[in-house]
């Protein structure tokens, strides 16, 4: 018997694959973007208590009253979107889920998908799950540009959404206000979608603002916006996403989102409710600490020999390994996590086709001062390791 066409089209997460491979060797791992220092002890207690509360059951499918009301909230004061908790929010098992919910929910099989590349490894995948068309367009270092001609080509009939993430993952870009407004004239003039994942939207290093494309005029209505805890909370193992978008998409999103996963856990739905009534201070303070681990981080890189792009945004920082004579990014990587005990991602997994991103490789600085430092005196052996 044969499995599924659909999953020829796809390996499994290399992401995922590089963090078996550095725990099988003890390599410090820089490659899944999980912080290795915990969450804030107020919504670690808040989890707790929901569970003493007896909050053990399920909760209302597209999410519990208390998050959905703290959700919407946030929504209309930092993301600048109106947001009613009944009508416009749906809580999923994560952002990663949001987006499939979302592709599944309003794309049909043989439409196209726009998504800028480098990409998060999942959009691929997801498109094609939903029987869709992936059209890439690329981001250009060192800055991350995209050709505004060139995605203004990228849009004909059969176009039926595309794909935003501002902060990127893996580049960092904190796309512009024009950029974005570009984006929306284009979506608007022919009528796309713009599935916007914003996870990272508190991890910015510049005065590039974060700007929600559903804040600009006439967006709201064809955008789902896509953000969670994990990131801000350093709580990635509690998979809390959620969608925002008008009531006529949510209602869609809500269906495939019950028949996926039901709904997301019920007491860490309840801390996620205390967690958004953090006070602006610790935002602030949640920019400084990962300015602070960048500033760490990216000068241990550059010192290594590769050539390093600076992110505005996320915990990400993508690098260049061709200066140190390399070709082969998953070649580099394993050999990095064999001999150096440091894991990072083949920059190869963000791109179609792979070869393009051959040379490219992901870092990321979601760690303990301790953790970087130590890191940092292992890469210093990078200009030793040489192709095989």
């Amino acid at each position: 018997m044969k499995v599924a066409n659909r999953v020829h089209h796809f390996t499994e997460s290399v992401i995922r694959e590089m963090t078996r491979l550095a725990a099988r060797h003890g390599a410090i791992n820089l490659g899944q973007g999980m912080p290795d220092f915990p969450a804030p002890e107020i919504i670690q207690e808040a989890a707790c208590q929901a569970i003493r509360d007896g909050y053990n059951q399920y909760a209302i499918t597209w999410g519990a009253p208390a998050l959905r009301q703290a959700i919407a909230k946030k929504v209309e004061s930092f993301n600048r979107i109106p947001c009613d908790p009944e009508k416009n929010i749906t809580v999923c098992c994560g952002a990663t889920e949001c987006m499939i919910s979302t592709m599944l929910a309003l794309v049909n099989p043989g439409d196209e998908v726009i998504i800028f590349q480098p990409f998060y490894e999942n959009y691929g995948p997801d498109a094609i799950i939903s029987g869709a068309k992936p059209v890439f367009i690329p981001l250009q270092p060192p800055h991350w540009n995209f050709d505004p001609d060139q995605l203004k080509a990228a849009f004909n009939h059969n176009t039926k959404a595309l794909i935003l993430n501002t902060p990127n993952n893996p580049t960092g870009k904190v796309f512009t206000y024009d950029e974005l407004s570009l984006i929306a004239r284009l979506c608007i003039e022919h009528d796309v979608y713009v599935f916007s994942d914003e996870i990272y939207e508190h991890i910015i290093y510049t005065n590039t603002p974060h700007i929600s494309i559903a804040s600009l005029p006439n967006m709201s209505e064809r955008t789902v916006t896509i953000s969670g805890l994990s990131k801000t909370f350093s709580v990635t193992g509690w998979r809390l996403g959620y969608c925002v978008a008008t009531a006529e998409i949510t209602n869609a999103i809500r269906k495939t989102h019950d028949f996926l996963t039901v709904g997301a856990p019920h007491p860490l739905q309840m801390a996620a409710a205390a967690a958004l009534s953090l006070p602006e201070s610790y935002y602030q303070q949640l920019q400084r600490d990962y300015l602070h681990r960048k500033n760490i981080f990216l000068p241990y890189l550059k010192n290594s020999g590769l050539t390093v792009y600076e992110p505005e945004g996320a915990y990400y920082v993508m690098t260049d390994i061709s200066p140190l004579g390399w070709n082969d990014d998953t070649a580099f990587v394993k050999k990095m996590i064999e001999t150096i005990g440091v894991s990072a991602v083949p920059g190869s997994s963000f791109y179609a086709p792979k070869e393009i991103g051959k040379t490219m490789v992901r870092f990321m600085f979601a760690k303990r001062d301790e953790t970087l430092h130590a890191a940092g005196e292992r890469l210093a052996h990078l200009k030793s390791l040489k192709p095989d």
